[in-house]
């Protein structure tokens, strides 16, 4: 064989197969590298979403919670507030009752103090009645003494 043959042969030979690379090989392999830049770049890009959504979502949970806290104390300030009113009601309550539990006193005192009063001014009347009967057994004109103690009687009544 010739050198020169030879050359050309293998000259042809690494043609054909540049041209059968180019043709059947090349274009799957820069395709499947595409493809794969391209997941590559998606999933980039999803990372980069699913960041500005945690962050997003930081940003939610943090109003939420700062909500929740203010909810928060306006209930315990309302709960505060309604046992301070129910604290004053039953104070109320309780003065009104002992108001009341003390005028009812006063007024049973006052009505015993006047049945005690009547008591000891029928006492009163019963002593001065015995007295005068005394007084009346020595005196001879019974009948005007026993005018003179009615009409005491009357007056002590």
């Amino acid at each position: 064989m010739n050198l020169n043959a030879t050359f050309i042969a293998q000259m042809f030979v690494f043609f054909v197969l540049g041209w059968f690379t180019m043709k059947f090989v090349w274009p799957p392999l820069m395709k499947a590298l595409d493809d794969r830049a391209k997941r590559i770049a998606d999933g980039l890009a999803a990372a980069e979403r699913g960041n500005a959504a945690l962050k997003d979502a930081l940003v939610r949970f943090q109003q939420i919670e700062a909500e929740a806290r203010t909810r928060a104390q306006e209930i315990i300030a309302q709960t505060e507030k309604r046992a301070s009113t129910i604290v004053d009601e039953a104070k109320t309550a309780a003065k009104e009752e002992g108001d009341r539990l003390i005028s009812a006193a006063k007024s049973e005192i006052d009505s015993e103090l006047q049945r005690a009063k009547d008591e000891l001014r029928g006492q009163v009347a019963q002593l001065a009645v015995a007295g005068a009967e005394k007084i009346l057994r020595r005196e001879i004109n019974a009948q005007v003494h026993a005018d003179l103690l009615a009409q005491m009687r009357h007056e002590l009544h």
